[in-house]
């Protein structure tokens, strides 16, 4: 199983709270944390809480039953019977975009398992990212090569090399979707590492390949994935810098909509920066993914609790702006399934997608590989309704 073992290893270490895969040789000594004084200054704002309050968290029916039924249909065997990851975007033609990184394909059996990976002498694809596009409650999946063969929609180079999938936005009418690239550097379990960020750009209408594929910020070790919100002319991209535990939250922005703009990071001072190296620690305790999103005149930030060990706990912080300070820490929601070899993970919202509330999803895994498996259910993305007041 090396190949389904190698992208579900990351996981696992992240969210263990320490880091086993050592630094690329170019990453950047780390940075001083700011001080209380420091979080104060940037934005020029106090730490006074500024935003809503959460009012209730429920599970939303639709998205959760649509899901479900879809990983369970067996009228096609190239198609989506689990993931994680868990983007979304609105399409120009009303279509939503769903953005996965690991991804099963295949047929579910009678009893919710699935038959073991090609890799391994069964059935099942396993692809490191996908699509899935709904509309009017109707999902179909998206994947290059042919229905025989799957093939990931955004391509590796070489067998040691693989993408995982971020955020997405629409730019002119092209869909750019951020992408961490890792690489392979030796034989064991655990050998290998973060390599570098990218956008691949999609036609709406062929979204199997990218049009094209172009480098991100990478030279300071943040990924440059975790989220991205559309604010005041500015494109604001959310990132982190992954020491295992603490993770820090890193902002950057772009005036416009593509990410190809000319990118600013945000400083400890409060001001904005053309060099990377200059990004500030804005605050520890993110996930690898995480939102923030405008609700009324505030802003939200809903993330897992990585100040805690393999946190089944959701969070979320306010702040008057979308680059912080983000206080006010509220809880949010503990997941269920958290329990044993099962873990939950990298929560955030979808302010685009219509829910009961602010929709926001949280993934599901296990670290016995075999329980993937014996129960279908557990590596589906899982949605809640927050409301505010």
């Amino acid at each position: 199983m090396k190949r389904f073992r190698s992208a579900l290893a990351p996981l696992a270490i992240a969210l263990l709270g320490f880091t086993a895969v050592p630094q690329p040789a170019w990453a950047a000594p780390p940075r001083p944390v700011p001080t209380a004084q420091e979080q104060q200054v940037i934005t020029g704002r106090t730490t006074a809480a500024c935003g809503p309050t959460v009012k209730s968290t429920t599970i939303d029916p639709r998205l959760t039953s649509l899901f479900t039924n879809y990983g369970n249909d067996n009228s096609r065997l190239d198609d989506w019977t689990g993931a994680d990851g868990t983007y979304s975007l609105k399409l120009p033609n009303g279509k939503e975009l769903w953005v996965f990184s690991d991804t099963f394909l295949g047929r579910v059996n009678p009893d919710g398992s699935r038959p073991p990976v090609v890799e391994e002498g069964g059935t099942t694809v396993f692809l490191n990212n996908s699509f899935a596009v709904e509309r009017d409650g109707r999902l179909s999946t998206i994947h290059d090569g042919t229905a025989e063969k799957p093939t990931s929609v955004m391509p590796q180079r070489d067998k040691d090399h693989w993408f995982w999938a971020g955020d997405a936005t629409l730019a002119g009418g092209i869909v750019e979707v951020t992408y961490q690239e890792y690489e392979r550097f030796g034989t064991g379990a655990w050998d290998w590492r973060w390599h570098r960020n990218v956008v691949a750009r999609f036609a709406p209408d062929q979204l199997n390949r990218p049009l094209s594929v172009h480098d991100l910020p990478s030279q300071h070790g943040i990924s440059w994935a975790s989220g991205i919100l559309k604010d005041g002319g500015y494109t604001y991209i959310y990132g982190v810098e992954d020491l295992g535990s603490p993770k820090y939250m890193h902002i950057a922005r772009v005036s416009g909509q593509s990410l190809l703009g000319r990118w600013q990071y945000l400083k400890a001072d409060g001001t904005w920066s053309p060099n990377e190296a200059d990004s500030a620690r804005v605050m520890p305790g993110v996930a690898n993914e995480y939102s923030v999103s405008k609700v009324g005149s505030g802003y939200v930030l809903i993330t897992h609790d990585t100040n805690e060990v393999l946190s089944a706990n959701i969070v979320a912080y306010t702040s008057c702006s979308p680059f912080g300070p983000f206080t006010a820490k509220q809880h949010v929601y503990t997941t269920p399934e958290t329990s044993g070899n099962i873990f939950t993970y990298n929560a955030h919202a979808h302010p685009e997608i219509a829910g009961g509330g602010l929709v926001v999803s949280y993934n599901v895994n296990s670290f016995v590989n075999t329980d993937h498996y014996r129960d279908v259910s557990i590596y589906r993305p899982r949605f809640l309704d927050v409301t505010f007041q």
